[in-house]
């Protein structure tokens, strides 16, 4: 074709179907490196035709199909369009598709995962396994990490109680005070100890990633108690499993709006979605108003804090270039990030799956 020139293809593998209606066949995998000097969305037009000349028919979701054609990297361009979004969005935990890749390309730069294909492919290839299903409370965190668990069998790691103190730690009286926050650092990090990890043959899944714990403090503390927190927080960590997946669960201001609302009128059902929202109701309006931003609807306080530690999650999970901004810490953020649109919790909790599913 002019203007692409074929590098290198791996072999075929046969893998079992991820996700999709039970009763599927296997499926045959494999990658090809090319050189082009077409642009992006070009070569997306280019895969689409050559799927149209094989007669590829789009039916269920992840259900059989004569030909499937992704692009999954182009350089270190990060993209995100309505039609494109570069790097593919679910490759980082599809052994399918990094298998085959590091076969004929191990030294390919992951963009978001700032690391080589190579060392994503060991990243998820773990004895002992750990998800970390990180979301603000009212993103449906808790329901997806049980079901997670429930599907693969791994061990189930619950937010303890003293994750909930966060919020009335969110003050400025207890902006010169460390200790409280080492006492809630070390209680969230105990059920996540490394002797803990060796024991669960499945792996392990929790629904809140001990991170979280140190943005929250870093926007409340001064600098001398940070900076003693933050010291001890490293030594932490050195304790404690680092997390080869996160499951980021992102929600718009209308879902948490709706959540929130919804929670507030039903508040005597319980179940993992409203035990969540506990949090969201009443614990975040002091983030935001130290953000400044408004939130018209119930709790807007509330929403608007949610977001702000949203946006920090994420920017959190994005690794920096470690010669530039070196954090021992940063070390023990997941290279595998999965980010999955939390407005419909069964259709979220289907892909969180399917992700998991995919590194075995």
């Amino acid at each position: 074709m002019p203007g692409v020139t074929l590098v290198s293809a791996s072999r075929y593998r046969d893998t079992r179907p991820i996700g999709g209606p039970p009763g599927q066949g296997v499926f045959l995998n494999g990658a090809c490196l090319l050189e082009t000097d077409l642009a992006p969305h070009d070569v997306l037009g280019m895969l689409a035709a050559v799927e149209n000349t094989l007669h590829r028919e789009r039916g269920e979701r992840w259900g059989p199909r004569t030909v499937d054609l992704d692009l999954l990297l182009y350089d270190e361009v990060v993209l995100n369009t309505e039609s494109l979004t570069l790097p593919h969005p679910r490759m980082v935990t599809r052994r399918f598709v990094l298998e085959p890749c590091v076969e004929i390309a191990p030294d390919l730069v992951h963009p978001l995962a700032a690391c080589t294909l190579e060392r994503l492919l060991d990243s998820i290839s773990s004895q002992h396994p750990y998800v970390t299903v990180v979301g603000v409370p009212g993103s449906g965190a808790p329901e997806v990490a049980s079901a997670i668990a429930d599907a693969t069998l791994a061990r189930l790691v619950q937010a303890p109680p003293a994750y909930a103190r966060i919020k009335s730690l969110q003050s400025p009286d207890s902006s010169m005070d460390h200790l409280p926050w080492q006492q809630v650092a070390e209680a969230c990090a105990k059920p996540l100890l490394a002797t803990r990890g060796t024991a669960d043959p499945h792996g392990t899944v929790s629904d809140y990633w001990l991170h979280t714990v140190r943005l929250a403090a870093a926007d409340t503390l001064r600098s001398e108690p940070l900076g003693k927190f933050t010291s001890f927080f490293a030594g932490l960590m050195a304790k404690t499993m680092p997390p080869q997946v996160a499951i980021l669960l992102v929600a718009s201001p209308e879902v948490l709006e709706e959540r929130i609302a919804s929670h507030g009128r039903h508040d005597s059902s319980r179940n993992a979605v409203s035990d969540d929202l506990m949090l969201a109701s009443a614990g975040w309006a002091a983030y935001g108003r130290q953000s400044g931003a408004a939130v018209c609807g119930v709790s807007g306080n509330s929403v608007a804090g949610l977001l702000r530690l949203q946006d920090q999650l994420t920017a959190a999970l994005r690794h920096p270039d470690p010669l530039r901004h070196p954090d021992p810490v940063d070390s023990m953020v997941p290279r595998a990030v999965v980010t999955i649109d939390a407005a419909d919790l069964g259709r979220a909790v289907q892909e969180a799956v399917a992700a998991v599913e995919a590194m075995a």
